[in-house]
């Protein structure tokens, strides 16, 4: 593989991270910024002067990742060129779809030539996406195959999500780059650190995304039970707080970030989807925990490698980021530290992340999680 990495902040020029400037052929083109920064008539028409022939991806961000660094306000650009792989891309829009997650992730994987699919790489509008409907529809025609990837971000705005493809990013678009090769490498791990406290609460009334009663009570009065003083900077202040959720047909707990609350029906919306009979205990954060989360998730990423990794998509959630705060490169740093130097490092910090669990193909949406997914020729 070859790479070439820019960034650029408010009103600035773009800079090249390298040492000197070299032509990819066709390259993809991974553009992850703030949503502002993205939601310009130009941007697209920028890069594209860059990279001529570039297939380029666009995803708003809640945070940057590039190199050991963690930028915000800023773009940050990676372009790759696979020298004995291949890959393809597809787009579909959620409006389309009027917001149905399912059918658009079946659309979607219908699209991808499957002889020879190494990966599935997603990157997705996090607005009002349901994560698990859209893995379950991307997951409808593949056997044998990974997704990993993300949702993207607006900061701790909540307002909207932006992405595109080979356009001017927009709302609701949904974008897949399907991978080829036969030397193509790549593993990919997840891992969070957060810790359980209080009761064990049934869900006793849920509608896909959305949680309407724990214990027969209200799910949104309990809630705001146990934020206290935070109650007035909800749903922000619910990123501190996330939900363990272990369903009955999960061997393994999600963690479940809330994305919004409604006062008027007493309910939250949460990132992904939290079935009725499911068990749900509240969870917070150590600082110390989430930093060797990332270094544990880095670990089992590592594992069972044949060829050092040459490409890192490192995706981390907004929660992860807000509780670090200025300690929050260090959860990078982790990462740096198991798979080596030599890898070129992007990405960005998310809404939702996807990945499957350490031994396992099928693909779970995760919230305040570290991802990466590892490549190499």
């Amino acid at each position: 593989m070859k790479f070439q990495q820019y960034k650029k902040k408010k009103n600035e020029d773009w800079v090249c991270n390298e040492s000197s400037k070299i032509e990819l052929k066709a390259p993809l083109v991974l553009v992850f910024g703030n949503r502002y920064a993205l939601d310009n008539d130009t941007i697209y028409e920028e890069v594209k002067q860059l990279f001529p022939d570039g297939d380029i991806i666009f995803g708003s961000t809640a945070g940057e990742i590039i190199g050991d660094k963690v930028l915000e306000e800023s773009i940050t650009l990676t372009a790759i060129e696979f020298e004995k792989s291949s890959y393809r891309i597809y787009r579909e829009n959620s409006l389309d779809h009027e917001k149905d997650s399912l059918e658009l992730g079946k659309r979607l994987i219908q699209k991808v030539p499957k002889e020879g699919l190494k990966h599935i790489f997603v990157v997705s509008e996090g607005s009002f996406v349901n994560g698990s409907a859209l893995i379950e529809g991307l997951e409808s025609e593949l056997k044998g195959i990974a997704i990993t990837g993300g949702l993207c971000g607006d900061d701790s705005r909540f307002e909207k999500t932006i992405s595109g493809y080979n356009e001017n990013p927009k709302e609701g678009e949904v974008i897949v780059i399907a991978l080829y090769g036969e030397s193509l490498e790549v593993s990919y791990a997840q891992y969070g650190g957060w810790t359980t406290f209080g009761p064990e609460r049934i869900i006793t009334k849920s509608d896909q995304n959305v949680l309407h009663e724990l214990d027969n009570q209200p799910a949104l009065d309990l809630y705001k039970k146990y934020l206290g003083d935070k109650v007035a900077e909800l749903p922000q202040s619910a990123l501190l707080y996330p939900l363990s959720v272990k369903s009955k047909n999960k061997t393994e707990a999600i963690v479940r970030t809330i994305l919004n609350i409604d006062e008027s029906t007493n309910t939250m919306t949460l990132a992904g989807d939290v079935p009725e009979g499911s068990t749900v205990q509240l969870m917070m954060a150590n600082i110390d925990h989430i930093v060797d989360g990332a270094l544990q998730a880095a670990d089992i990423g590592m594992k069972s490698r044949k060829n050092k990794p040459e490409l890192a998509i490192l995706i981390s959630c907004i929660g992860r980021k807000l509780v670090m705060d200025q300690r929050v490169e260090e959860e990078i740093e982790e990462v740096i530290e198991s798979i080596g130097s030599q890898a070129k490092i992007t990405g960005f910090y998310s809404y939702g992340e996807l990945a499957p669990f350490t031994g396992n193909l099928n693909c779970e949406l995760h919230n305040q999680t570290m991802t990466l997914t590892l490549f190499s020729e």
